[in-house]
């Protein structure tokens, strides 16, 4: 018994240690988003600086100190899982953007988005996928078959919803809002059945049938996807207008609405298809339908709080980025091969570039040609915008 206990003491103690430091951490890494908001708001007038900006310095001044203080060590107060990002931080930021997003100006312009997000991310993947190919050999950094430069093509043409939020106001640019960030909804499902097929299918025996089954699991990916979000919020209107739980409690609401928008955003992974798609039309639907089932305090709950979940997702996610920016083992991987890498990454943000535009372009001046009335038309401005909001993920990508 005495045994037993000796061996055992020691392991609690251990496990004390590193419970207390994950409250450490978890305890500055809180700190630093209070000093993100505060900051933030005092720059809110400055027309040059947002959350995201601030956020971002924030995190690569804490990743600069951490560095030297654990000497040279580590950058980072907390583990980032992919797990962390896509479970529990983007779906109350894609959820709110279609809770909070215009209806009417999205839904005009759905065809235009449509275009983008499908169309587009094709013509980028063909891009940078034949650039790569053509580049790539003549770097020798390995190995790499025709599978492989696809699946580049694939990943490097996915573009991100959550940097636009910070950038953009719907309010002030409602077009081209509802076109960057639709685009990002629907480049999402493109990107995951691109992927999912160049990983399947026998790229060494091609054959005609397999753009049929391309198109065919697009739609069956995007239609699926979007039913199930719009299925979860009608079935949410349906059981809050039929129990009536604003009666007996206004928190009773407001949390069914909250855990059925994320069970559709799991549902959907479960399934595989698009939980971004999902969750963004869950948030369409119950802005439309719930919120007139509900009582006055419930909806001014809702509106504030999957607000508020979104926000600080959002600066959690850009704080992060700027500690991994400092990253040791990238930049001992870097300084290693520092000429192939600075190769690597110009290469791949130019054929970005040049893949985005191959798009932007030609398919905005189709669509300015269909357009009726001039407020619908994109101008070229508002194209070059288009341009480089779709790079914000990218150069990130690259960079880290």
């Amino acid at each position: 018994m005495a045994i037993g206990l000796s061996s055992i003491i020691p392991r609690l103690q251990m496990l004390s240690t590193s419970d207390h430091a994950s409250v450490v951490s978890m305890n500055l890494f809180v700190a630093l988003l209070c000093a993100c908001i505060v900051i933030g708001h005092l720059l809110e007038e400055n027309r040059w600086v947002n959350e995201s900006i601030t956020a971002l310095v924030i995190g690569v001044c804490t990743g600069v100190v951490i560095l030297l203080a654990s000497g040279g060590r580590s950058s980072h107060l907390l583990v980032f899982s992919e797990d962390l990002f896509f479970i529990y931080l983007l779906p109350p930021i894609i959820f709110n953007a279609g809770f909070q997003v215009k209806k009417k100006q999205f839904f005009v312009n759905f065809t235009t988005i449509t275009l983008f997000g499908a169309v587009g991310t094709l013509i980028s993947c063909g891009i940078i996928s034949l650039g790569v190919t053509q580049f790539f050999k003549k770097l020798d950094i390995g190995s790499l078959d025709i599978g492989d430069y696809l699946a580049i093509g694939a990943i490097f043409a996915a573009t991100d919803s959550v940097c636009t939020l910070q950038v953009l106001n719907q309010d002030e640019t409602p077009l081209l809002y509802s076109l960057v960030f639709g685009e990002g909804v629907v480049n999402d499902a493109t990107s995951v059945v691109l992927f999912n097929a160049i990983q399947s299918f026998d790229l060494n025996h091609i054959d005609p049938r397999i753009g049929l089954h391309f198109i065919g699991n697009f739609f069956y990916l995007f239609l699926t996807s979007k039913m199930l979000g719009v299925i979860t919020g009608l079935l949410n209107a349906y059981i809050i207008k039929k129990l009536y739980f604003g009666r007996h409690s206004t928190d009773r609401e407001v949390a069914l609405m909250m855990l059925m928008a994320y069970l559709s955003y799991m549902m959907a992974e479960l399934f595989y298809l698009s939980g971004i798609l999902t969750v963004f039309f869950c948030g369409i639907v119950m802005s439309h339908y719930t919120w007139h089932n509900v009582t006055e305090c419930s909806r001014i709950t809702t509106k504030h709080a999957f607000a508020t979940l979104s926000f600080v997702a959002e600066i959690f996610i850009f704080v992060y980025v700027g500690m991994d920016a400092l990253d040791i083992e990238k930049w001992r991987f870097v300084s290693g091969s520092p000429g192939t890498s600075v190769a690597v990454s110009s290469i791949l943000l130019g054929l970005i570039m040049a893949g985005r535009a191959a798009f932007v372009f030609p398919l905005s001046f189709l669509i300015n040609l269909v357009k009726k009335f001039p407020k619908e038309k994109i101008n070229f401005r508002q194209q070059v915008c288009f341009l480089f909001l779709l790079q914000h993920n990218s150069i990130f990508f690259v960079l880290h």
